[in-house]
């Protein structure tokens, strides 16, 4: 079935709650969230490789993968990174004040932060709020979608069925993320969450696969956040397993799904973003070579400015194709089109018409195709232009 997003209800899968509220720390929007399971949920991770962590990520990382999490709580505003013991033991109070709401242990709570690094949580308007955090739940995501943005302009959900050979389940995905976007698993959150029957192996595994060609192949700026984490929360609650070869290819493909309609969200809502840029690469002699030079073209500036002035100098995709280690061979080889206008092929620039280009860059969809001609391997990566909006906006963020 096709992915519902960003509707005006975004059901969460059965037994799941959510809500998110205003506790204080920001002075508009909902700034503090919660996503729990009626009942213990097997819970995987996949996080940051920046060696700044910030505190609710470390903790996260000793916890996961589990079987028995019931809950994810997350305040905005403040990422609760560089706080030194402080910042550990605020994030602690979080996890132990939603445990005695739930009453639960407190490792299974997870945490996350988003905001301002190396500024200390405003704890005590944190815990203060945690009654009522669990008494506005409710089985839908968009209070809690509202509560994790920071700089984001809009929510960012995602939902999907999926028909396995014993019935039916549902995949619900919600993240965040504007800035500070380049993930290796920015300030980037996502959390998936559902009803089918996994084993702990299973969800990590599954989650790391999902996570490499979705979050992992997105870029706004280029810089990893020290809060990055991607979640995947399944409770059974509709006692729907994964029962063949069958159901794990349909299940895996509707993670998949909903984790790249995520992702692709997130680069088009990057700080001052006007356009999504799809790029992709076919015929590379190396996965590696094919992941790399993908990523390196969503992130160059040039590129970046260029798409934005709807200038189709292709000339700049071209030496960062080099630049990224794709052969000279096989660039001899390589056929470039942009909004599926050939512009370069066997090595020399074709014949286009430029104004014709352009009008096709004012497209808020911008599609970049490279045929290297030499393996069997693609990648497909997502980015945005880059505007004076960027600048503005990360020239004010703390003032």
């Amino acid at each position: 079935m096709s992915i519902e997003s960003n509707m005006n209800i975004t059901k969460l899968p059965l037994g799941f709650k959510a809500s998110g509220i205003n506790c204080g720390v920001r002075r508009y929007r909902p700034d503090l969230a919660l996503v729990y399971s009626e009942t213990p949920c097997v819970a995987a991770g996949v996080f940051t490789l920046n060696e700044c962590k910030a505190a609710p990520v470390t903790y996260c990382q000793s916890i996961v993968p589990s079987s028995t999490v019931r809950a994810i709580v997350t305040n905005s505003g403040q990422a609760n990174a560089a706080t030194g013991p402080e910042g550990i033991e605020n994030n602690l109070r979080m996890a132990v004040g939603v445990a005695k709401e739930l009453g639960c242990a407190p490792n299974q709570v997870l945490t996350a932060s988003t905001g301002v690094i190396g500024q200390q949580l405003a704890i005590e308007k944190i815990v203060y709020a945690f009654p009522e955090l669990v008494r506005r739940s409710t089985p839908d995501a968009d209070l809690f979608s509202l509560a994790i943005l920071t700089t984001d302009l809009v929510p960012k959900t995602a939902s999907k069925d999926v028909t396995l050979s014993s019935g039916k389940i549902r995949i619900t995905g919600v993240c965040k993320g504007s800035g500070m976007i380049h993930p290796n698993m920015a300030t980037m959150l996502g959390y998936i969450f559902t009803d089918v029957t996994l084993s702990a192996e299973m969800a990590q595994r599954y989650l790391k696969r999902a996570v490499d060609v979705s979050f992992n192949r997105i870029s706004v700026d280029g810089d990893c956040s020290t809060n990055d984490t991607v979640f995947l929360l399944a409770n059974g609650q509709s006692n729907i397993g994964i029962q063949n070869s069958s159901d794990e290819e349909i299940f895996f493909q509707g993670l998949v799904d909903v984790s790249q309609a995520l992702a692709k969200k997130i680069a088009i809502d990057g700080e001052g973003a006007t356009k999504l840029i799809e790029v992709t690469m076919t015929g590379a002699p190396s996965q590696q070579i094919a992941d790399k030079a993908t990523r390196g073209i969503t992130v160059s500036p040039l590129i970046k400015t260029a798409i934005h002035g709807e200038d189709p100098n292709w000339g700049r995709i071209l030496a960062r194709v080099g630049a990224e280690g794709v052969p000279s061979a096989a660039i001899e080889k390589m056929v470039l089109r942009v909004q599926g206008q050939l512009l370069f092929e066997n090595g020399r620039p074709t014949t286009f018409d430029r104004a014709h280009v352009r009008e096709l860059l004012k497209a808020n969809v911008v599609k970049i195709e490279i045929e290297l001609n030499s393996g069997d391997f693609k990648s497909t990566a997502w980015g945005c232009d880059l505007s004076e909006k960027y600048v503005e906006i990360n020239t004010e963020y703390t003032t």
